[in-house]
């Protein structure tokens, strides 16, 4: 999954499809040709930032930067387009014009969230996250058991989203690394993924260029390629069936080492 941030505050690539302010499509497209020719089998697209501390955007804000790219890129690529997106209107309106997948730091909670997704009739991805909203998750986060506390969240997400009608293929999680955990907490989920995968839904992992990566390295986030490489691998061998990067060419090459040698039948 290859990340495309249509907005001026990302933590990573924040502005980088701006020009004078202004969002530019083509540059949106190129990034998105340059994702697919490289292996991207999905692109993420995001309108508001949910790093730590973002300001929030309005309803409106979010479908001028979204819903124009979705409809481009829909029209241009045969790709599967995700939506990175929390809000019942966005997903609504996104849903109309060729979307593939719901993504949802929020995992449905917002009023009326739940109900636009089921009826869209798309898979969505329901992600944990510790606190009320982005911009306070990382304010002094705390678990009992961080694996248990996630595991449990997130079942009870699969089964609001049963009731409500979603089908269980439809549905992949999200543990949500970087959203509400500490360093010690995003290391002992990745080193235990397998036990979100043993839930019997598609996982989707999220480290590229993290915080959590400059925390261990000591690196500045444009600096994070190796590291955020590292956690792919990872990830994937624990099970992992979707990874979200920025760093598209170069991720898809690891990956492709690993199940090369995974794969391979040794003859001595």
């Amino acid at each position: 999954m290859g990340v495309l941030n249509v907005t001026p505050d990302s933590f990573s690539d924040g502005g980088k499809y701006y020009r004078q302010s202004q969002l530019s499509i083509d540059v949106v497209l190129r990034q998105a040709e340059s994702m697919l020719l490289s292996g991207a089998g999905v692109l993420d697209v995001g309108g508001e930032s949910t790093r730590p501390g973002a300001a929030p955007v309005t309803v409106a804000e979010e479908m001028d930067r979204v819903l124009p790219v979705i409809e481009q890129l829909n029209q241009q690529f045969d790709v599967v387009i995700s939506l990175d997106s929390s809000q019942p209107q966005v997903i609504e309106a996104a849903s109309k014009l060729g979307l593939g997948l719901i993504n949802d730091v929020r995992s449905l909670s917002l009023p009326g969230a739940l109900e636009v997704a089921a009826k869209a009739e798309l898979p969505v991805c329901l992600m944990h996250m510790q606190g009320e909203s982005p911009a306070t998750m990382q304010l002094k986060p705390e678990y009992d058991n961080v694996v248990k506390d996630v595991l449990g969240f997130l079942q009870q997400q699969v089964t609001r989203c049963l009731d409500a009608g979603i089908a269980a293929d439809q549905i992949l999680l999200d543990p949500g690394f970087g959203f509400g955990k500490s360093l010690r907490h995003n290391l002992t989920l990745l080193n235990r993924l397998d036990q979100i995968v043993d839930l019997g839904f598609p996982v989707l992992s999220g480290t590229s260029r993290k915080t959590m990566l400059g925390q261990i390295t000591g690196r500045d986030v444009g600096q994070r390629l190796a590291g955020s490489l590292a956690t792919a691998l990872l990830a994937a061998q624990k099970g992992a069936a979707l990874i979200r990067v920025h760093d598209v060419a170069e991720t898809v090459d690891a990956l492709n080492v690993l199940e090369a040698v995974c794969q391979e039948s040794w003859e001595i």
